[in-house]
């Protein structure tokens, strides 16, 4: 699938439908939540209560596919029931800025955990070790030892109406988005200094008389707005004319997008 290819899915868009550039795909969206996403919940098929799943806090790192990275002990509880069935899941979910958790992105791995492989140890140290420094103090434990999550399905809820499966050929091959780490400053600024700007976007690209707005989401391709209007809370997607890849590319684009707004209306 093209990074830039449509996902079926199916989406939470209020207003009118008007030709758009292509959104990431989830499995792009998959790829960036689990790169700013640190800690999940692991599913473990439990020895002691066989068909029950036993869920674990778990800290992970990332290899260059994509696949979830554990440092565990041998003692663990999630670590024996591996051993015992290697079959599994990791849930990752995001923070909720707005204190909403319904409606942030979550994304759920399914696949087997087993040891890395002894030629992939020292990579997945140095992976692990980079997003977990803390973890230096015990890394080197006799009774631990790096798992590695092979994913066979994902299951991505992107908020209230987007979901959908994303193949696991197509999450490894995908990529985070580029303006991943940036896109919280971003979103703070917006809505803290350009509150007039948003609303001005939303009424030249989808026609929404709006009071409020708030950018609720930006990635290389476009956009998110909720949007207070006299018809009650509305949501819609905003495209930028072209990809952007840094901050003040995106800073660059969006100040032109309104220039033309106000010369347009």
């Amino acid at each position: 699938m093209s990074p830039t290819e449509p996902a079926t899915r199916q989406h939470a868009f209020t207003g009118p439908v008007l030709p758009q550039l292509p959104e990431p795909t989830h499995a792009e969206r998959v790829r960036t939540l689990m790169s700013l996403v640190p800690f999940g919940t692991l599913s473990t098929l439990s020895r002691k209560h066989p068909g029950f799943p036993f869920g674990s806090l778990m800290p992970f790192a990332l290899d260059s596919s994509g696949r979830p990275l554990f440092l565990i002990s041998n003692m663990a509880m999630h670590t024996l029931n591996l051993k015992t069935d290697p079959r599994c899941s990791l849930f990752v979910g995001q923070l909720a800025a707005d204190g909403d958790a319904l409606g942030a992105a979550r994304a759920t791995l399914f696949g087997t955990a087993e040891p890395v492989p002894q030629n992939d140890i020292a990579d997945a140290r140095e992976k692990y070790l980079s997003r977990h420094e803390n973890s230096r103090y015990w890394v080197n434990f006799a009774d631990f030892s790096f798992f590695r999550l092979q994913p066979i399905d994902v299951y991505y809820v992107g908020g209230f109406g987007v979901m959908g499966w994303v193949e696991a050929r197509d999450y490894e091959q995908a990529a985070p988005d580029p303006l991943a780490e940036a896109a919280p400053g971003i979103l703070a600024h917006m809505n803290a200094d350009h509150i007039d700007s948003m609303i001005l976007l939303a009424r030249a690209h989808v026609r929404f008389e709006a009071t409020e707005a708030t950018m609720t989401s930006v990635d290389r391709l476009g956009f998110s707005l909720r949007l207070k209007t006299n018809e009650g809370m509305k949501g819609t997607r905003i495209n930028f004319p072209h990809e952007v890849v840094t901050p003040q590319q995106t800073r660059t684009v969006l100040v032109e997008m309104v220039r033309q707004a106000r010369v347009g209306g």
